[in-house]
């Protein structure tokens, strides 16, 4: 992004990632914003010109202050009603199965899920360089309207088809224009509490997990479900307005960025973490779907109490999201989503003997907590995987892009398997084996960057 904020003495990146950099452009990183370039080497020196005398340079990330931590108030909207919305699909996977889609299967019915969040990552690919190019607001009101009209086209929506577009596809671009632009911006204003201003962020969308399935639960019966989808509409409505009205991009980047960098998955940390992060997302979002079923249809708990466990589980993730974020910020991204991984697929296993009420509350709440990290850290270990702050964006998108195929297909094998298999235990397994690969490949991520000792900030 800018200059000045490269050579700020509080960049999170590495000494190797600063020298390559440095070996680039140091000429540009040592030459201020409004001077000329000279080139005193040869006879005759050319004077290149100067920049806008209108533009000032922002100087180093103010880490902190009222502009900064607004802008974790507006990304806070931003992450409630995108990966919000995402994790309260689960009360409508539950209506679904017993309501206006009775006639489909629960795999069918989750793809309408999968899709959204789906396209809520692949759509980083296109976000990422457009942030980039300096279109934040563009991006951030494209997204409000979609996802607010796609909310409102749902209530309306009587067929399978017809939720799909609406639902799924209409809300999930929407969500996918919001997601990058809302974690990208907040390195131009942290830098040594970068991940912490992250997490902060990223719990808005466990509080969205949390509001929405308890508003739909509680006002369908009473109002009905085009009424109560409305109202999670409105809802959405109040915190983009928020979010629209704080939220400005402090540096801006002096030229476009490219779609696609091809050459960053010639770096193994990148690539690797990158597999990680698809691996992970095939399995995570099995239990946030199908805990609220699992619960009612094995006969743990009635529906009323079956309901609560998403919310417990989103609960669980607002913990999971500030305090991994926090540590990380002295230990490294990498160090605290290896451990979260390790936990989150013993948990999927451990999912298998839960057989009653005690243990599926113990479980939501811990599993809430280890899968938070892996929507909070990963932007903050982008940044810390790439060379520079003007490549995050494009980096953050391929990253993401590439892990929705993930979550496109997770949720729906999950399904398919339950119904092939009539038995819970194949659908948990699944789960818990896609989660570990996850960790290998974070493993081999944390060991190319930094090696094998623990000690080491990764």
């Amino acid at each position: 992004m800018s200059d000045l904020s490269d050579k700020s003495e509080h960049t999170e990146f590495s000494n190797d990632d600063v020298s390559r950099s440095e070996n680039g452009l140091s000429t540009a990183l040592a030459t201020p914003q409004n001077e000329a370039v000279v080139n005193t080497d040869t006879p005759d020196a050319v004077k290149t010109e100067a920049p806008e005398p209108t533009e000032v340079a922002p100087g180093p990330p103010p880490d902190g202050g009222m502009q900064a931590w607004l802008q974790v108030l507006g990304a806070f909207f931003l992450a409630m009603n995108s990966w919000g919305i995402v994790n309260s699909f689960g009360v409508y996977q539950t209506y679904y199965v017993t309501g206006i889609l009775s006639n489909e299967t629960p795999s069918n019915i989750s793809w309408i899920g999968s899709i959204q969040a789906f396209l809520l990552l692949l759509v980083g690919i296109a976000t990422g360089p457009i942030y980039d190019a300096g279109h934040f607001q563009t991006l951030i009101r494209l997204g409000s309207f979609l996802t607010v009209f796609g909310l409102m086209m749902t209530s309306i929506s009587t067929e399978y088809y017809q939720v799909m577009l609406a639902q799924a596809i209409c809300v999930g671009l929407g969500s996918g224009c919001l997601f990058v632009p809302s974690f990208a911006i907040l390195p131009q204003y942290f830098s040594t509490r970068k991940a912490l201003a992250t997490g902060v962020a990223a719990s808005g969308s466990s509080l969205g997990g949390i509001i929405y399935p308890i508003v739909f639960y509680k006002l369908e019966p009473q109002i009905g479900f085009a009424w109560a989808t409305r109202v999670l509409g409105f809802i959405a409505l109040a915190g983009f307005v928020v979010s629209l009205s704080v939220m400005r991009v402090r540096v801006l980047p002096k030229q476009k960025r490219a779609l696609l960098e091809p050459a960053a998955f010639k770096e193994i940390p990148y690539t690797f973490f990158t597999a990680g992060l698809f691996f992970s997302f095939i399995g995570l979002y099995t239990p946030i779907f199908y805990v609220q079923s699992y619960a009612i249809q094995e006969g743990i708990t009635n529906q009323n109490l079956g309901f609560y466990l998403l919310p417990i589980l989103n609960a669980g993730s607002v913990f999971g999201r500030i305090l991994p974020n926090f540590i990380a910020d002295k230990s490294g991204p990498l160090n605290m989503l290896i451990p979260c991984a390790l936990a989150a697929g013993i948990l999927c296993f451990g999912w298998i003997g839960i057989q009653d009420v005690p243990g599926l509350v113990v479980f939501a709440l811990l599993y809430g907590f280890f899968s938070g990290a892996f929507v909070s850290l990963p932007p903050t270990a982008i940044v810390s995987l790439s060379p520079s702050l003007g490549v995050v964006g494009t980096r953050m998108g391929m990253c993401f892009g590439l892990t929705s195929f993930g979550i496109l297909i997770g949720t729906p094998v999950s399904g398919a398997l339950l119904t092939t298999t009539g038995s819970w235990e194949g659908t948990q397994v699944f789960a818990g084996a896609t989660v570990l690969l996850a960790l290998i490949c974070l493993l081999i991520a944390r060991g190319a960057k930094n090696g094998l000792k623990i000690a080491v900030k990764a």
